[in-house]
């Protein structure tokens, strides 16, 4: 078998996924069941709640994209860091399933540097806020995390953060669109 049934029913292909085949609400219900750091955490912590905050730290030009960001683990999977960086082949499919993303969503398909920033300052709040004490961590050198605390979201509650804040900027994006035609 080479391709994975979603919740909303959508068979989606490992090797060659397609706009067509990616859903929000597939995203952002996988993504509020994912835990980050593999669940090395004290408390369940979602990344769909890491990518709702990132999406509030950015320019609004990038908050759907800072929404997306970790959208492919919703179809592959979290990996933790360390071992993706052996993996080149898991990268490339992570590629292919950031390229459907971005067409089906209108996204870049390069991120811009401010989400890779709020990525790290987050990482440093979480790690901060949701893990216990253990070696440092040079990718946080000179790192400030965020001045508030992170109170993990309950499953439920992130999906639906999630789906809030995906419907706000979606319809944003419209409206833009929308704009643009009218003003040419």
């Amino acid at each position: 078998m080479s391709f994975i049934t979603t919740h909303s029913g959508h068979s989606v292909h490992m090797a060659s996924p397609t706009p067509r085949m990616i859903d929000p609400v597939d995203i952002g219900r996988s993504l509020s069941r994912i835990c980050r750091f593999g669940g090395h955490t004290r408390q369940h912590y979602s990344v769909a709640q890491h990518c709702v905050l990132a999406s509030q730290f950015v320019p609004a030009e990038h908050q759907l994209t800072a929404l997306m960001h970790d959208a492919t683990e919703a179809y592959i999977g979290d990996m933790v860091s360390p071992l993706k960086a052996l993996m080149p082949e898991f990268k490339r499919i992570e590629g292919r399933f950031w390229a459907a993303i971005a067409e089906r969503f209108g996204l870049p398909g390069a991120m811009d540097p401010c989400i890779k920033n709020i990525d790290l300052i987050l990482l440093a709040t979480e790690r901060r806020d949701l893990l216990c004490e253990g070696d440092s961590w040079d990718c946080l050198e000179g790192v400030v995390p965020l001045p508030m605390r992170i109170q993990p979201w309950s499953m439920d509650h992130a999906f639906g953060q999630w789906m809030a804040r995906y419907e706000y900027l979606a319809s944003q994006r419209e409206a833009e669109v929308e704009f643009r035609r009218v003003e040419s």
